[in-house]
């Protein structure tokens, strides 16, 4: 399963934001890494290369590879309605997102790694996909073995209230995917419609 492994600082200089969690280096080295990152800051950049930066960043936020991206583009671009925003639903449902939207997990790498290592069920069912693309009424929960462990529980500090597209249930431990989300209800700092416009050439 491949996923990116590198280190999450560089990534979050390059852009200036904290897209991969823990921002706390941001303020003491905000320039791009390498040998000419302060040059590099002052430079203006291209429509093509604002419009891969725009994509690398949605990419490195949701934990997704190329070839993931790509498909989830060509579903976004099959639906109806707006592509850009589409595209962002669709990665809003995917199971480890969920996850981490639910409170269950600190960050999405580590509800990634709980949906592979088959703590989560989907609808009652483990599931160990964690690109899996949640329909509205599903239901994320642990499995009754993970309820019990305590690495996992201390974790859970639950939903974000203004996350209004989920639903939590703090005594069950079990979290609802009630709709997609509105794009101005995602908080993510993405301009989709850069994507779209880099995939449309």
């Amino acid at each position: 399963m491949a996923r990116y492994t590198g280190p999450k600082t560089k990534i979050s200089r390059i852009f200036g934001e904290p897209i991969l969690g823990n921002g706390k280096y941001l303020g003491k080295n905000s320039n791009p890494p390498g040998q000419h990152g302060v040059s590099r800051k002052r430079k203006q950049l291209g429509e093509y290369a604002l419009q891969l930066r725009e994509k690398q960043k949605a990419k490195y936020t949701y934990g997704v590879l190329e070839r993931q991206f790509a498909n989830l583009f060509v579903e976004a671009n099959r639906r109806k309605g707006v592509t850009g925003e589409v595209l962002i639903k669709l990665l809003e449902a995917r199971l480890d997102n969920a996850v981490f939207r639910l409170g269950i997990a600190p960050s999405r790498p580590a509800a990634r790694q709980l949906v592979s290592h088959k703590h989560i069920t989907v609808n009652g069912q483990v599931m160990n996909v964690p690109s899996y693309q949640l329909k509205p009424g599903d239901i994320i929960g642990l499995k009754a073995s993970a309820t019990t462990n305590t690495a996992i529980t201390s974790n859970i500090r639950g939903k974000n209230p203004k996350f209004s597209w989920l639903d939590w249930n703090e005594k069950e431990l079990k979290g609802t995917f009630i709709a997609y989300p509105e794009r101005e209800s995602v908080p993510e700092n993405i301009k989709e419609q850069l994507i779209v416009e880099l995939y449309s050439k």
